[in-house]
């Protein structure tokens, strides 16, 4: 319920508020008269709210097959048309001049504890991004990017095809702590789109008025704050995900039921061997790990 009202309902019902409050003052067909916006009785009142929530709730369920979409449109994954692609390279490009400006300070000589603040800044900063060949053209891309390519492969899985099948294995309170990121980031992109939506609403409906186009602009920068939180939330689900595999990547062998290795060499080995499975390039070539219990009942346990 918390998901659905925070990262669905909430953002539909702002975009509908909006919209609903430019219509009732006459934005879209005249000068805008902002004293109507406000019903005149509570049974006014009530009607309109009533409106708002139903209206939102059905945007927030038309909507919710597409939250996949929402996030990766705003990462950056642009290449389906020409212009968009284009648009990618450019900003990648952006992106790569960034990530280099900031390995020069990361390695700049510090005279100062100016200089050394600046530079462990600029290192803790391309620690949470992807390295320079693989940036996507989005900051919100390249901080989920940063977990998904090396979370799991610091020991040798693949994170994106590893990560549906290590998930069901955390903890409870690590599971909580990447549901609570999750829908913090679900939350930030919704609200982004609907604040882009209302301001794109709000010029239609007010170019004609120049004393309004403040409202305007206060969609932009609403929109932008929330793209910044949802950057700041990818980056948190990011150092999550590294999490998941440092504790958990010997219960994922554990539910395939393998054996578990005796040193990290032999880690690494096994761990490439299973993402060649779960991408379909190699079958299982290793004993299961069953050994019998007491009971005569078979057990994962190594």
């Amino acid at each position: 319920m918390r998901r659905v009202l925070s990262v669905h309902f909430a953002p539909s019902a702002l975009f509908v508020a909006g919209v609903l409050a430019l219509i009732r003052a006459g934005s879209f067909s005249g000068h805008s008269d902002w004293g109507a916006v406000c019903p005149a009785d509570p049974m006014a009142a009530l009607a309109l709210l009533t409106a708002i929530t139903a209206t939102a709730a059905l945007l927030g369920l038309l909507l919710q097959p597409f939250q996949v979409r929402a996030v990766r449109v705003l990462e950056g994954y642009w290449d389906r048309w020409p212009l968009t692609a284009r648009l990618a390279g450019v900003l990648a490009a952006l992106q790569r001049r960034r990530w280099q400006a900031l390995r020069r300070r990361a390695v700049a000589s510090a005279n100062g504890d100016a200089d050394r603040r600046t530079r462990a800044d600029a290192r803790r900063r391309l620690a949470a991004l992807p390295t320079a060949d693989i940036l996507l053209p989005t900051a919100l891309g390249n901080a989920l990017r940063a977990g998904e390519v090396s979370a799991g492969e610091r020991y040798g899985l693949t994170t994106l095809t590893s990560w549906p099948r290590i998930y069901p294995q955390v903890s409870d309170p690590l599971a909580e702590a990447l549901r609570s990121a999750r829908d913090a980031l679900d939350s930030a992109v919704n609200l982004c789109w609907a604040f882009s939506a209302l301001t794109a609403a709000s010029a239609v409906a007010l170019y004609d008025e120049p004393s309004a186009w403040w409202l305007c602009a206060a969609g932009l920068v609403l929109a932008a704050v929330a793209y910044k939180g949802a950057v700041t939330t990818a980056q948190a689900y990011s150092g999550l995900m590294h999490v998941v595999y440092d504790l958990h990547r010997f219960d994922l062998l554990d539910a395939l039921h393998y054996p578990l290795p005796a040193d990290p060499a032999s880690a690494e080995a096994l761990f490439g061997e299973v993402s060649d499975e779960f991408t379909g390039r190699r079958r299982r070539i290793r004993p299961y790990g069953h050994v019998p219990t007491d009971d005569g009942e078979d057990s994962t346990e190594p």
